[in-house]
């Protein structure tokens, strides 16, 4: 029996461990060095297949961009592969948007995973990460399914092992555009590579590519147009003694304990009015890791 629908797909988030912006190609495109890692803050999405070929999206929670992340894959993966099969996509936005924490590509590598599954296509994953690329920047990245050093404009992955770790995640009210940070004359674009030497795991463990290390580019940019980046780092910094953004913001994050058990309790109810926040603890793996399979 063909398969009719799949529900309670998990996007999970990530969080940029450092980002350095280390040149710029001669398209405008910006190469970048970054540590990925998956978070369990997560958005929720139900597919089901449609034999009239038509996609359409439903907002269970915030309402989407009308033409989104997600309905671009689903039209790239139907063309691409011939089908004539479509599909409804039901999305429970749980990632707040704006944030640099890529829910908007996550919800998009689960929808072309979701569907290669649906429609029967069974592809391999690394036909799934070319489309991935052509969709967005992060996208190859949550197709990817574990932790990864990310390079380029996003389309080489490195995987890497990482301790589990618990983050305490805050969200301002305020959202930053990405172009208008990586458009900035003041981004500095010319950061020295990270050179990884022997094993990403060694390097991970030594701390040269994990938490602590580096720095992101994007923050002075972010912090001198949105205030908010600003006030939340220090918010963070009161609590957990440490915090840095995330992607191309507005979210920052804070090292909050490793093993079972955070160094302290998200203090959920000082949050400042409009912020979101909570404890996230590290993925090693994409929930959604083993498909296509």
């Amino acid at each position: 029996m063909s398969l009719r629908a799949l529900y309670d797909l998990p996007a999970p988030a990530k969080l940029n461990l450092f980002l350095h912006v280390v040149g710029r190609r001669a398209d405008g495109y910006h190469l970048l060095q970054s540590p990925f890692v998956l978070i369990d803050w997560a958005d929720v999405l139900h597919l089901e297949r449609r034999d009239d070929g038509r996609l359409q999206r439903h907002d269970l929670g915030p309402a989407l961009p009308a033409d989104d992340l997600c309905l671009r894959a689903a039209r790239l993966l139907q063309r691409e592969s011939g089908t004539t099969l479509g599909a409804d996509v039901s999305i429970d936005k749980r990632v707040p948007w704006g944030a640099g924490m890529g829910g908007g590509s996550s919800d998009a590598a689960t929808v072309l995973l979701a569907l290669d599954r649906l429609w029967g296509l069974r592809w391999p994953r690394a036909r799934l990460l070319d489309l991935g690329a052509r969709i967005g920047a992060d996208v190859p990245f949550f197709v990817g399914g574990t932790n990864a050093l990310v390079e380029g404009v996003g389309e080489r992955l490195t995987p890497m092992a990482l301790a589990p770790r618990w983050y305490a995640v805050v969200k301002p009210a305020a959202a930053i555009e990405t172009a208008g940070i990586f458009g900035a004359p003041e981004l500095v674009r010319d950061t020295e590579a990270v050179i990884v030497t022997g094993s990403l795991e060694h390097q991970a463990s030594s701390g040269r590519l994990a938490d602590g290390f580096g720095r992101n580019d994007l923050q002075p940019v972010a912090e001198a147009r949105c205030p908010e980046v600003a006030q939340a780092a220090r918010w963070l910094e009161r609590w957990f003694g440490n915090s840095r953004m995330t992607g191309s913001g507005s979210a920052v994050f804070a090292r909050a304990g490793m093993a079972d058990q955070p160094v302290a309790t998200f203090p959920a109810e000082a949050l400042p009015p409009g912020w979101v926040g909570r404890m996230c603890r590290s993925l090693s793996r994409h929930p959604l890791a083993d498909w296509p399979g």
